[in-house]
């Protein structure tokens, strides 16, 4: 198996239907050009040709095929740091507007999806942050009260709280956030994609942009089969990003990210885990995450080996943890097991941006792409189109490639091995 073929998935095998879009062929002209159709590019893509914008999206594959359309499912609030640390970043007032916009991401997709009528699965059960050591306890309490203490839909939950959501006694501490919730993605993304066509978004599936230059004022994207002229460019690229920019590769971490789904559970088996269906998610230094699905599917996600899988026996650890978790799984069929690419960036935030007149550069979701990649696409549409009435939520920062990255690979395992260590270990 090699990256460039469309990844088996639990997802690909439900989806129905191709989702498939005609290459670009001979030249073209729009006011915007989106490079990429995941969520990013497709949101983008939604809500210009919602303005009444002319806009074309290119797609090397087609749309959803990368993080999009691959994903654990979860659709959780929130950034990589807490509150307090996002506003001693970065001041009180964009503190403040990174805050709100990325806590209120999961409430904007789902009225996103309800307002197209998006076929998804979806549901707004909420999402579970959980802790098994103290360390990580303290941490997902001090993130509960800052959370609290801004008037956010969040609840803390003891280890006897824990056992009745999550169907293990594993846990010690956890918190609730109402506002998460879970979908399938490679649904979604096809349903965003629809839905911008519809709005008169032009979009190109199998159509790798080889080159990006200026030519007579304005942006050049060139593919095998064609080209784009454009006043704007929208580059969303995110864990499969190449070198289309100078630099862009070298600014993030291409980190896999795998997932595991069980066959349709007993009704038995499968009203005794995560009974209420929030999605859960573990705090510590290397993430583990599930849910169950609307099939009854358990589905088990987290770090896995960096080249592309074709089954679960390739991430034994995962099942054999969910076993640890869930003894009455012993018996339970794996059907599934995939994974792809996670944009990881050096501070672990989102980057975003200009690096010349007419360029916007958005990716680096850190695991955390389903609701602020949705919400995004709204901005990046506002900002595109010279809209001012509403401030960026995020920060515009220059591009800064990582020192030694073509030694990412080693950097990766060193990590999670570092990561597992720390975790065993109570750290």
């Amino acid at each position: 198996m090699n990256e460039s073929s469309p990844p088996r998935s639990l997802y690909r095998d439900t989806a129905g239907g191709t989702g498939n879009y005609p290459s670009l062929a001979g030249a073209q002209r729009a006011r915007v050009a989106i490079v990429g159709a995941g969520l990013t590019g497709l949101s983008t893509a939604l809500h210009l040709a919602e303005a009444g914008d002319d806009v074309c999206v290119l797609e090397a594959y087609q749309p959803g095929w990368g993080a999009s359309g691959r994903n654990g499912g979860q659709v959780n609030p929130g950034l990589k740091y807490d509150p307090d640390t996002i506003e001693a970043m970065f001041g009180p007032e964009l503190g403040s507007r990174m805050i709100d916009f990325s806590y209120g991401a999961p409430d904007f997709t789902f009225s996103l999806i309800k307002r197209l009528s998006i076929d998804c699965e979806v549901r707004q059960n909420g999402t579970i942050r959980a802790a098994i050591r103290p360390q990580p306890a303290a941490a997902v309490r001090a993130t509960a009260n800052q959370c609290e203490r801004r008037g956010m839909p969040v609840g803390l939950l003891d280890a006897k709280a824990m056992a009745a959501r999550t169907g293990t006694d594993r846990y010690m501490f956890g918190m609730f956030d109402a506002r998460g919730g879970d979908l399938h993605p490679l649904k979604y993304a096809r349903g965003l994609a629809a839905a911008a066509r519809k709005a008169g978004a032009r979009i190109f599936g199998g159509s790798e942009v080889l080159s990006l230059s200026r030519q007579a004022g304005r942006w050049l994207l060139e593919t095998a089969n064609g080209s784009v002229s454009a006043e704007k460019v929208l580059v969303a690229t995110n864990g499969y990003t190449g070198n289309l920019w100078p630099g862009l590769e070298q600014s993030l971490v291409p980190v896999f990210s795998a997932i595991a789904a069980t066959e349709p559970l007993s009704p038995t088996v499968a009203a005794a885990i995560l009974p209420e269906r929030p999605v859960v998610y573990e705090a510590g230094n290397i993430t583990v995450y599930y849910r169950i699905d609307v099939q009854n599917r358990l589905l088990m996600g987290g770090r896995g080996p960096m080249r592309p899988i074709g089954d679960a026996s390739a991430i034994r650890y995962l099942t054999d943890y969910a076993l640890r978790l869930w003894p009455a799984l012993a018996g339970a069929g794996w059907t599934h097991g995939w994974n792809g690419r996670v944009a990881v960036t050096k501070d672990h935030l989102l980057h975003v941006h200009e690096p010349e007149d007419g360029v916007l550069i958005c990716l680096g979701y850190n695991g955390r792409g389903v609701a602020m990649a949705s919400a995004m696409g709204d901005a990046l549409a506002n900002r595109l189109r010279g809209d001012e009435t509403t401030a960026f939520p995020m920060p515009i920062s220059g591009l800064k490639p990582i020192r030694l990255h073509r030694f990412w690979p080693l950097g990766v395992r060193a990590a999670i091995l570092s990561g597992r260590v720390k975790d065993r270990f109570g750290r």
